[in-house]
């Protein structure tokens, strides 16, 4: 049986590459179960559509595995057409969430046979021994497969309780070097080192997120927040830093701290191990609210914090309801200015677009970044499907044709779809000149031109405090 994994591209015209950490632990639990299978690693390669293509048709599959999110659509779309051109009896299997969002839409837009729905590492397995040895598939918990001119849904795969149980990530299975090399370009400022000696992987500690905001829908929306053990999270680091030589670890994950407790026990963790390493991590935006809160991050800055993530998305407190957020202005930046003082940088995203947006009420999200000393990850308001801001645009006639809205889908900081009583000119203008204020008076130094394109940006900018 001739397995085939495909690492799709979803920025090929960005220098910054990330590590696909969902199909890492896919391969992994597939190697781990004897199962053999060639990979193209589009995103990591860069490889154009021709050799994609050459590589495809290079030797027969009975299996193609691949997911993205649901951003990617368009290449889930075209690459089963190819696939099934040249494999015209090849299984297609699909996850992450362009399956679990859509999946009535992939089995009647597209070529694939099967979609893994939520967590994979199980269920990959069991699919593959299932169709080896040419057993029904309904059987198989987790999927949703095609039968006829229709699909079959199967029962629902209980979530894996003990995450910390999960087999590590093996790197191996992919360029591991090329990811490392290319992690000195997507790691953010400020750097305690200089740029050019970062040497990072990620490590992922936790599965879903406490919040359920309206824009917002990934592959665990719905289930309960589940996190790493400190040990489980340490060993694996430990291990890391031993055979790939690392100074940084990325904890990739959608919420890394939901609680303080949790925080500090990983922090202390890390300290007692004796592991030298940055990291950064993402936390809520109203976790910390006390002074005495600053010994727990100054626990956190000896442990190797650089940097943390959370999200203001909006600091007008109408939008901040309608998106769920469950945070106020205040408390981010309470937040904020604690972990500047226990001089750990702290790093903001927006999301602008909701239909109340006015100019007033950008400018009022964009001084609240400039108070709070914070160039913010920008990003227009891309309603994604599962999300209530998605059912929100269908029920108002702002998407008439998913399928069309669905192939136009990308970065969400280029606007894609327009719910606010502005014209695209007239939003686009107002963020790009509120971001141009915000390069100006904190002193980024940002080309004009990449005053949006945060991940382009990032390969551009070499500035660390070891090179002022």
């Amino acid at each position: 049986m001739n397995i085939l994994v495909i690492n799709i591209s979803l920025r090929p015209e960005s220098q910054v590459m990330f590590f696909p950490i969902g199909l890492g632990y896919i391969t992994t639990a597939m190697n781990n179960a004897g199962f053999d299978f060639d990979l193209i690693d589009i995103d990591a390669n860069r490889y154009s559509e021709e050799y994609v293509e050459k590589e495809i048709r290079s030797k027969k599959y009975d299996i193609v595995c691949m997911g993205c999110i649901v951003t990617g659509y368009k290449k889930v779309k075209s690459l089963s057409a190819l696939i099934k051109m040249y494999h015209p009896r090849c299984k297609i299997i699909v996850g992450n969430s362009v399956a679990t969002s859509i999946v009535s839409k992939l089995f009647s837009k597209t070529d694939i046979d099967i979609a893994v729905m939520g967590e994979g590492d199980e269920t990959i397995v069991e699919l593959l021994e299932t169709i080896s040895e040419s057993r029904s598939l309904d059987q198989v918990r987790g999927i949703y497969y095609r039968e006829g001119k229709g699909y079959v849904k199967t029962q629902i795969r209980p979530l894996i309780k003990n995450i910390s149980s999960i087999q590590p990530i093996n790197y191996d299975i992919f360029d591991v070097e090329r990811y490392i090399e290319n992690s000195k370009l997507g790691v953010t400022d400020p750097l305690p080192i200089p740029r050019d000696t970062v040497r990072a992987l990620p490590v992922n500690t936790a599965r879903g997120c406490i919040a359920n905001c309206t824009f917002c829908y990934h592959v665990f929306k719905g289930h309960p927040y589940r996190y790493r053990s400190s040990d489980s999270i340490v060993n694996e680091i430990k291990s890391l830093i031993s055979k790939y030589d690392l100074n940084y670890i990325q904890f990739w994950d959608e919420l890394t701290f939901f609680s303080k407790k949790q925080a500090l026990e990983l922090s202390q963790k890390i300290i007692d191990t004796n592991l030298s390493f940055y990291w950064d991590a993402q936390c809520r935006a109203n976790l910390f609210s006390d002074d005495s809160d600053i010994a727990i991050m100054e626990k956190m800055k000896t442990a190797g914090c650089i940097g943390m993530q959370y999200s203001l998305e909006s600091a007008n407190e109408s939008i901040l309801k309608d998106m769920n957020k469950k945070i106020s202005v205040d408390q981010f930046s309470k937040q904020t200015s604690l972990f500047q003082k226990a001089g750990i940088a702290t790093l903001t995203s927006l999301v602008i677009g909701y239909p109340q947006e006015t100019n007033e009420t950008i400018k009022q999200t964009f001084d609240c970044c400039l108070e709070n000393k914070i160039y913010p990850s920008v990003g227009y308001l891309l309603p994604q499907p599962g999300s209530s801001i998605y059912e929100y645009a269908v029920e108002h006639g702002y998407i008439d044709d998913e399928e069309k809205f669905l192939l136009k889908m990308g970065d969400r900081q280029d606007l894609r779809i327009n719910m606010t009583n502005m014209n695209d000119e007239q939003l686009k203008t107002t963020v790009l000149n509120c971001l141009k204020k915000c390069n100006e008076i904190l002193k980024i130094g940002l080309d004009p031109d990449k005053l949006i394109k945060t991940q382009y940006w990032r390969a551009a900018n070499n500035k660390s405090k070891a090179d002022l």
